[in-house]
């Protein structure tokens, strides 16, 4: 899951599509990310591109503990 804090520093940030495009992501891959209708994996490098544009360390984009468990 994303952390509230990558959350917050998109929200405060420029234009969500031009974070976005300094990441190498699509927009509207970024809008699904945080949407939650694509499921972010730990240390998804879509997830860690947009932190590092925006100066946030791997570790701090991702909320700790919430990780899905994948049922056999």
């Amino acid at each position: 899951m994303i952390s509230k804090k990558l959350r917050t520093a998109i929200k405060l940030h420029a234009p969500a599509y031009k974070i976005a495009n300094k990441a190498g992501i699509h927009h509207s891959t970024l809008s699904k990310l945080l949407c939650g209708i694509e499921h972010v994996k730990p240390n998804d490098p879509r997830v860690i591109a947009v932190g590092r544009v925006l100066g946030i360390g791997a570790a701090d984009c991702f909320e700790k503990g919430r990780e899905t468990k994948v049922k056999p």
